[in-house]
């Protein structure tokens, strides 16, 4: 892309009311129903006649009816980022359970044993490799198919990396396996490391190659995990340049919530073409310094929007950090512009409103710059 401090999603948006009380056959409320005709009329989406008798529907949904019901809510999402004027789009991951949970239902070698908190009172399933893992087959193929076939604008399918899997799970196998050596830290990094690359080769690999054969050109390595154990980086990296090894695709990787400053050097030997992190948040721009300090000319996406948050950031806010961001690095040419990590836990007003925000802030640093 051409233009200057494009802007792109992250990550989930949150599933409508409508969505999750569908698929569960439960009677939508007054208030879910004005909801889905106010975003049908603001995002200008037709055909919603098909979807309200979906939604009328008695019982338990079919999973013809459930997968359809997905879609519309897919929809909605591609079209709410369009509309926000987002350059680069995806559905805000409306088919998935959880980050986690969704690609580890998908390998052989995992038993669910249950219920975490992850953060904003949200939860998902933890699981134990309790064998050596094996991908039963790759995913999100058909999600981005729908994807591609509806979007008016260019597509980036997130998944998420074989580091945050291995580190959220219970790690037994490759424990077992490695207990041959006497040093307990050196066994746990060595159970780690197996782990992580199993997931790497076996399981990120293939599907990555899978996506690229549907028609992927832009694939997003989540690793939200990346930096809880600094002495673990070197795995990240190995595990990253391992799982996307021969992938014909742009690579870029998110990682939020961290200590970036615990990713390097390391973090340099990774073969990836941008680095999307969490700025806004951190209330500094130490960030931006380490790419500079160690010489990491690779590109940014800049995260402007506080997710934890419904304070909206203005335009001239999010012009503000861009055009600091270009102060310290020496040049624009490439920061792209985002949210600092998914907008799952906002409504989507606040969502909405983030995003028109922070495609208006690009624009104004976009001229700022070029008016020099």
């Amino acid at each position: 892309m051409t233009k200057l401090f494009p802007t792109q999603e992250v990550g989930s948006l949150a599933k409508p009311a409508w969505l999750l009380k569908g698929v569960r056959g439960t009677k939508l409320s007054a208030e879910d129903r004005a909801d889905l005709d106010y975003w049908a009329g603001r995002l200008e989406i037709e055909g919603v006649e098909e979807l309200r008798r979906l939604l009328h529907s008695n019982g338990e949904p079919s999973d013809a009816a459930k997968a359809a019901l997905r879609d519309w809510a897919a929809l909605f999402a591609i079209r709410l980022e369009e509309a926000a004027g987002l350059d680069v789009v995806y559905d805000g991951e409306a088919r998935r359970v959880e980050m986690y949970e969704y690609p580890i239902r998908r390998i052989d070698g995992f038993q669910f044993y249950g219920h975490v908190r992850s953060f904003d009172n949200r939860y998902y399933r933890k699981a134990a490799v309790v064998d050596r893992v094996a991908l039963r087959e790759p995913f999100h193929l058909d999600e981005l198919g729908f994807v591609k076939r509806q979007a008016r604008r260019p597509v980036k399918i997130p998944v998420t990396g074989p580091y945050t899997l291995a580190d959220w799970s219970f790690n037994e196998y490759y424990l077992r396996q490695s207990a041959g050596i006497a040093d307990l830290r050196k066994r746990n990094y060595e159970a780690k490391r197996r782990f992580t690359l199993d997931l790497a080769t076996e399981v990120l690999r293939p599907t990555l190659q899978a996506l690229v054969d549907v028609g992927a050109d832009w694939i997003q390595i989540d690793e939200p995990a990346a930096a809880t154990h600094p002495e673990e980086v070197p795995i990240l990296v190995e595990a990253f340049n391992a799982a996307t090894e021969d992938v014909q695709a742009r690579i870029s990787i998110h990682i939020c919530y961290s200590d970036y400053r615990a990713l390097y050097p390391h973090i340099l030997g990774m073969r990836v073409e941008m680095l999307t992190l969490e700025f806004k948040n951190t209330g500094d721009y130490n960030i931006v310094t380490i790419f500079k300090e160690f010489g990491d000319t690779r590109a940014i996406g800049l995260g402007v929007l506080d997710v934890h948050s419904d304070v909206i950031e203005t335009p001239e806010e999010v012009k503000t950090k861009i055009l600091q961001a270009v102060e310290i690095l020496g040049g624009p040419e490439r920061i792209w512009v985002n949210p600092d990590c998914g907008l799952r836990t906002r409504t989507w007003d606040v969502a909405f409103a983030k995003l028109q925000n922070m495609v208006e802030g690009a624009r104004l640093a976009r001229e700022a710059v070029q008016a020099k």
